[in-house]
Parts: structure tokens; sequence; C-alpha cells
């Protein structure tokens, strides 16, 4: 059912502690219980499980529950052990989950959804539940009378979400790539404003109320930072993952962001340096370096009596170029490029070696992964995916491990 990982602590990687495996499908969520040894997880075999950690150092599950349709979406709140399940029929079940672990009582249905349920935030101040869905809605209840607050719909499936609990701020990415900020009221809504920048639809959020920073992930294998509290937009792209982007966690103490994509790999990004925001692509009807015509470029092709060429551009200065005049390929960490990219020839003179330094470290998780969460006071995380398999690594190797990061020794 489980099986305990005896990894030698290697420097400057993550470390598998464990390896929980007893789902019949694949994991779609998983949470570590904070304080305790645990973990909970939700499958779309339709079952919730939680797991203890027992003396033997295995983790064996203390809790399988069935539900009545496959678990798409999970949020747990430890302080009050209120457990909210959404499903891949739209609904969403609240659970009440006893002190030592080992009972869990159902407490009631929200009918929140007309389709899968993608995402689940539980916010206690307001007793609010807030979801959103393939049916291409954000959806706000009141858990109290678990009745329906609000909705909000968009153009495509919603995807991800975050919130500010504070200022109740709503943060939707969908499968169009665009994301939708919204302040929501007790009955309404309203749109502040829509983020645009990925090419593929948005698999990730995740939302720093300290820096007001906002982290979004997408199918596009990109991250991008988006600076919300000086309203200045996109700010940065990270480029480092080989497959679509799956989950993101900010570590506000380090200055630190950990992304992990659908083929296993895990980023821990250095965000605690000042970076250079990519530049916007310029257009232009011919190459901005020699000025040779671009093959739309019928006048100029015809007074040149020359064949237009292909246009490219610069990752690092933006300008519209030629293949000729872009030959090089260069990596550029500190624009958040870490594989090598098409630079003009001149940019690539003017990048020093020392400029091509990554300033992040890439780890192979060895399994899929759809979903990851992490226990930050304890530089743990928690990864899951099709595989069916639940893995719980030590991250603090790489992440840092002492008082002033707030870590604690395990």
């Amino acid at each position: 059912m489980a099986a305990e990982i005896h990894s030698r602590p290697q420097s400057r990687r993550p470390v598998l502690l464990s390896k929980v495996e007893g789902h019949q499908d694949a994991v779609s969520a998983a949470l570590l219980i904070p304080k305790e040894d645990g973990v909970i997880t939700a499958g779309e075999d339709r079952t919730i499980r939680v797991w203890l950690k027992r003396d033997s150092g295995q983790y064996w599950p203390s809790i399988y529950h069935t539900m009545a349709s496959p678990c798409s979406a999970m949020a747990y709140h430890h302080d009050s052990r209120r457990i909210f399940v959404g499903q891949d029929n739209g609904a969403i079940m609240e659970f009440h989950i006893s002190e030592d672990f080992n009972k869990m009582n159902f407490v009631k249905t929200y009918p929140a959804h007309q389709n899968r349920v993608s995402a689940i935030i539980f916010c206690l101040a307001s007793e609010w539940l807030i979801s959103t869905g393939h049916d291409k809605c954000i959806s706000w209840m009141c858990t109290k009378s678990g009745s329906m607050l609000g909705r909000h719909y968009f153009t495509s499936w919603a995807s991800c979400l975050q919130y500010d609990h504070e200022t109740q701020h709503a943060f939707v990415g969908d499968y169009s790539g665009q994301i939708t900020l919204l302040k929501l009221e007790q009955n309404t809504c309203s749109v502040i404003t829509t983020l645009k920048g990925h090419e593929g639809s948005i698999t990730s959020l995740w939302w720093d109320p300290v820096q007001r920073l906002l982290f979004s992930g997408a199918s596009d294998h990109s991250i991008i930072m988006w600076d919300i509290g000086g309203r200045k937009g996109r700010t940065l792209l990270l480029q480092g993952h080989h497959d679509k982007v799956q989950a993101i966690c900010y570590i506000q103490l380090t200055r630190q962001l950990v992304s992990c994509s659908a083929d296993g790999g895990i980023a821990v990004w250095n965000m605690d340096i000042s970076r250079e925001e990519a530049p916007q692509w310029l257009e232009s009807d011919s190459c901005q370096k020699c000025e040779q015509p671009f093959f739309w470029n019928i006048k100029q092709m015809w007074d040149t009596k020359t064949i237009g060429l292909r246009q490219h551009h610069c990752r690092k200065c933006g300008q519209a170029v030629c293949g000729k005049c872009s030959t090089k390929r260069s990596s550029y960490p500190i624009m958040g490029f870490e594989f090598q990219v098409r630079v003009c020839d001149s940019c690539f003179e003017s990048i020093k070696d020392e400029d091509r330094t990554s300033l992040a470290t890439f780890h192979e998780g060895k399994h899929n992964i759809s979903h990851m969460s992490m226990d930050i006071s304890r530089g743990l995380m928690v990864t899951c995916g099709s595989d069916r398999i639940v893995k719980i690594w030590d991250m603090t190797p790489v992440v840092g491990c002492s008082l002033a990061t707030g870590f604690s020794s395990r």
C-alpha cells in the first residue's frame, strides 16, 4: 500500500522521503496536514484518503471514503479540520475530520457547478466557499447556509483560482490563456482587469499577498510574474520547463519560486535578485538590422528586386530580425531564459559568460506531476499525478533551512 524510500541527502537536491501508493486512478490533489505526519489525497477513483505516518515510517490510510463522482479538487482548513472536495459532477462536499484523523463526518453538499470543479478556496472570515469549474464560471457560496451568493461566467473553462482574503479579490485563470481579476461582493462582483501574456491555457496560479505578486503557470511551458501591487502588469517571463507547468508555490521568506511540470520537472527559481523584464516584440516590414524586406513587404521586394525573408525576434532586445542577423542562440537567465533562445548577433556579443549563469535549479521528480502542495514551515512538498503515485519530498536542501527562513528542524 505504501513504501518508505530511504534516500541519502544530496547537496542541493530535493530528498524523496516517502512514496505513497494505493489509488486506483490519477490522484487529483494531495495536501500535507500541518503539524502532523500526514497527507490527504483525492483521486479520480472517487476516493478521498487520509494517510498517517506509522511507527514503521510508512504511510497507511486512516480514512478511506468513496464519493459519488471522481474527485477533482480539494481544500483543507486545518484549524477547523474542515475539508471541501470538488467533484467531476460539479458538486462540492464538506466533511469534518476528527482530532485523531481517524474519522470523517459529512457536513453538507454545495451545488457549486454544472461541470467538473477545478479549484476550491475556503475563506473562514467571510464563511465563503469560492470555486471555479469547467462550466466556465466562478461561484461563491455561504458555508453557513449552503446557499449560492454569486456567479460570474467566462468565455472558457475556468481552470485555476487564487484569492486575496483581505481585499476579496479573486484571480481566475482559464483555458484561453487569460487571467481575470475580480472583486467579489456579497451577491455580485466586478471585473477589475484581465491579464494576457500566455500562449497556452493557464494551469496554475499563486498569489503572494505580502509583495502583491501573482505567478501564473501555463501549458506553454512558461511562468509569468505579474506585479499587481505596482500595477505594472507583466514583469517577468520564466522559461525553464520542457512541459506544461502544473503547479507553483512562491516562498516569500526566501524569495524562491518552486514549480512543477507534467514531465516531472521540479524547478526552484531565485527571485531574490534584480531581474530584467523581457521586451515586447517589435513589428517591422523589414529587418531592423540589415533592412532586408520580410516576405510580406511586396513593395520593397519589388523596388529592391530581392526575395523577402522570414521574420524572427531577438529575445533580448525584441527587435524584428531576419535569420542571417540572428544566427546565434544563448541562455539569458536574468531575463528568465534558462534555455538557449534566439538573439540577434549584436545582443549575443553583449552577453557575458557570467550573464549565462543559471538562476534556477532543476530537478527530476521521476513521475507525472499534476498537482503539488508545500508545507513551507517544514520545507516539505507533496506531488501527485496521473501515475497514481504520491511523493513526499524534503525541500530544505534546495530552499534553505534556518531560523531566518522560518524553517524548523523536524
